[in-house]
Order: C-alpha cells, then structure tokens, then sequence
C-alpha cells in the first residue's frame, strides 16, 4: 500500500541486506501470532501449544546443521548471536587468556563487539586479507598464541561474497590449540552452502532469518555443548538461561520453516544463481572502467557482485538505477545510514577512488534472467550519462 506507480519493471537485487520472505513462512507465523499465540513458559494448553513450535523449529535446524537440539538458541537475529558468541565466551574464558584474533573484513557486528572486548583488556589481532578478500591461513597461524582463547572469521563476505576457507581454519585452530574457541558468522554464507559444524571444526556459528527468505528479528547462535560461554542478558532464565526473555515463537518457527525451503532444493537453486551471477558478469564487463571486487565466478558466493565504476559515485548510481525500479546497496546495509568508506574494500587494496564508487549487487533464488537483462540494459544507458554529467 505504500509502493508509488512506476511504469518500470521492479528488480529488488539488495539481497544480501535482506530477502522477501517465503509465502509459507509468512502463513506459518500469521497462524501462530493469531491463532496458536500462548507463551511456550506458560503451563495450560495454549503455552504447550507454543512450545510445540519452539521443539519444531530447534528439531529442523539441528538436523539441518548436524548437531544436537540442545546446542541451538534462538537469538533477534545476527547481531546479537555474533555478540552473545563473541562477548559470553571472552567473558567466560578470560582466565586461560585474553588475546582474541578475528579479520579486517568482518560484518560489524563482530567487529564493534571486539572494540568492546579490547575496552574490557582483551587484545584482539586483525588478521589482513589477499586482494581478493581472502584470509591467508599463514597470517592466522603466525597470530595464534599461547594467550589465544578465540579465532573468529565470517563463512562469506557481505560487501563482495568472498568465500573464506573455514573447514581448513577450523582444522589449523584445533591442530595449534583444541581449547581454542572458532567462532564462524555465517549469516551470509548459510542457506547458500552445506555447513556443518561438527565436521568443520567450528565450536559456535552465528545465523539470521532475514537473509534466508525468513522473518527479520530471528536469529540463531550454534553452542558446541562443550563451550564455556556466560549470558550477556539476564531475566526468566528462557533457554537454558542463555538467552532470557519470552522467547519469539513465530520467529523461532519461520526461521525454521525458511531453513526447510531453502535447503530442499538448494543444489538446483545455488547453481541457478551461479547461472545468474555468470550472465551478470559477462555482461558488465561490456561498460568500460569498471572493476569487479572479489571473485567473479564460482570462487566467490552465488548470491553478491561487487562492482567499482569509476568516476561515478555509488549514491548517484544507486538512484539513478533506483528510478528505474532497481534496488541496490552501496555497501552494507548495516551502515548505509552514515556512508563511510568500507572497510572491506580499503582491505583488500581497492584503489581510493573506487571506494565511492561501488555497488553492490545481490541475488536470490527469486531473481530471474529477464530482471538481470533489465538491469544491464539500464546501466548500459545510465553509466555513459552519468560519467559525462560528472566530467562536465
């Protein structure tokens, strides 16, 4: 009821910020907000009901990573798993040592909680990355110490889809140190890969609802049963007393739901979208002066491209594509609202000038081919123009 007329095609290619929520899930979380809508702590039949939900959803999730239901809490989403990972183990472990190691490309979320650990007299190591956004495993060897007590590195960038190699991480932690804590923030990486924690050495995992076709303000954190972590929120002890507060059944259970639908097809869907990212590609390279960060083909996520054009700024393009009823972001969503020059990007020795001038495209298993077309044509028109309006 808020969409204004357009007589243009609408292309939504920000999926990296968040995702258009599957029918399903929404019916799901409309039927338990209005009709099975007791609290899962309350005794009478309504809280059982509800509770219902709550087993479902850790039941799905638990078989879906491989691990026990016991291991998975519900969090409001990805900010505060990677939190609650980072700041309750720190917290919990700081007698065995104080020195924390994560990387220079790091959602936000972990890097502003360690900023918080390093006012609390924890030093933390940022590990630099290649100029594909890559962490190199010999900088991350060479800064374990005996002080270490963490090592934290995201599954997938969110500024240009760099894979990281995290099972080959996992394995050089444990090998150095099994006492050693891997924290993974997978909130890009899962629902696109097969993760499994167990298998990859990984002893807490961060994910979000919203960037897999669920609910925004659902998230989980993975506990390995063996890790010592402290709550960083006290109340009515919800969850085993890691995450107090009623918990959020309609999350709880859309994001469960949306890992069931993305996951039952997702061989067939990821290669679509590495289908799409491919005709992307090839055709952006058409524009002069442009510059793809990160990996361009199948060495980097299905879903995110990420692309310089020089001598236009991102905020001018992305209007300019924004009128033609294409969406996109210059950058992560989580600090579009005070533009600063991305960290990512200046890590991985992007050239100054580029560093305005980046956008950031992001598919689902929703986009189609004739919206990829749309979107190349219009930046074949928009791009020449806007460059001679700035030489001018």
């Amino acid at each position: 009821m808020f969409r204004k007329a357009s007589n243009h095609m609408e292309v939504y290619l920000d999926n990296s910020a968040t995702t258009r929520c599957f029918d399903q899930v929404a019916e799901l979380m409309t039927h338990i907000m209005c009709e099975d809508y007791g609290n899962p702590s309350s005794l009478h039949r309504k809280g059982v009901e509800a509770e219902k939900y709550t087993r479902y959803a850790k039941e799905v999730i638990a078989k879906n990573l491989k691990v026990n239901e016991k291991e998975i809490f519900f969090t409001s989403g990805g900010t505060e798993a990677d939190n609650l990972a980072l700041i309750g183990c720190a917290r919990a472990n700081c007698r065995s040592g104080r020195h924390l190691i994560t990387t220079q490309i790091e959602h936000p979320a972990v890097l502003q909680a360690m900023k918080y650990l390093e006012d609390e007299g924890f030093r933390v190591t940022y590990l630099p990355v290649d100029k594909t956004g890559c962490v190199r495993l010999e900088e991350l060897e060479r800064a374990i110490t005996g002080e270490t007590i963490l090592v934290s590195i995201m599954h997938t960038n969110n500024e240009v889809g760099t894979l990281q190699p995290i099972a080959e991480a996992g394995a050089l932690i444990k090998r150095m140190n099994p006492r050693i804590l891997f924290h993974v923030d997978a909130v890009q990486g899962y629902g696109k890969f097969k993760i499994y924690p167990k298998r990859m050495k990984i002893d807490l995992l961060s994910a979000s609802g919203h960037k897999i076709h669920g609910p925004k303000g659902a998230g989980l954190l993975y506990v390995d049963e063996k890790v010592k972590i402290k709550p960083i929120s006290y109340g009515g002890g919800q969850q085993g007393g890691m995450r107090s507060g009623t918990e959020n059944v309609p999350g709880a259970a859309g994001l469960a739901k949306a890992v069931e639908l993305v996951y039952a097809n997702l061989d067939q869907d990821v290669a679509r979208m590495y289908q799409i990212k491919k005709a992307f590609v090839e055709g952006i390279r058409k524009i002069n002066d442009i510059v793809i960060n990160g990996h361009p083909d199948e060495n980097g996520a299905p879903h995110v491209v990420s692309v310089s054009f020089r001598g236009v700024r991102s905020e001018v393009i992305l209007h300019a594509l924004e009128d033609k009823g294409i969406y996109v972001s210059a950058g992560s969503a989580c600090s579009a609202r005070k533009p600063q020059p991305s960290a990512t990007l200046q890590a991985m020795g992007v050239e100054k000038e580029l560093l305005g001038s980046t956008i950031r495209f992001s598919f689902s298993v929703f986009t189609t081919m004739k919206e990829i077309n749309y979107t190349l044509e219009t930046l074949y028109d928009i791009i020449p123009m806007l460059r001679r309006y700035t030489r001018r």
